[in-house]
């Protein structure tokens, strides 16, 4: 759907002002070329702040803590 909704508004984009349409469609791939090391960066932080999280967690996890409560269909109620 996403999809659809922006070749429509590059379709508009294009009757309304067809250079800067063109020029869109040609800056795309170069755009998304240089957004590649900022999406690793991102990846990697994430990557990073979950192992932290794992390792802060980990004695509460050991202890105990963070129990889901059982759900009705494990736990056998309202059958």
């Amino acid at each position: 759907m996403r999809l659809l909704f922006l070749f429509i508004g590059w379709c508009i984009l294009f009757v309304l002002c067809w250079p800067l349409a063109v020029l869109a469609l040609l800056a795309f791939p170069f755009v998304w070329l240089i957004s590649i090391p900022f999406r690793l960066v991102g990846i990697t932080f994430e990557a990073v702040f979950g192992l932290l999280r794992a390792i802060l967690f980990l004695p509460a996890r050991l202890l105990g803590g963070f129990r889901k409560p059982a759900s009705r269909a494990t736990a056998g109620i309202g059958n």
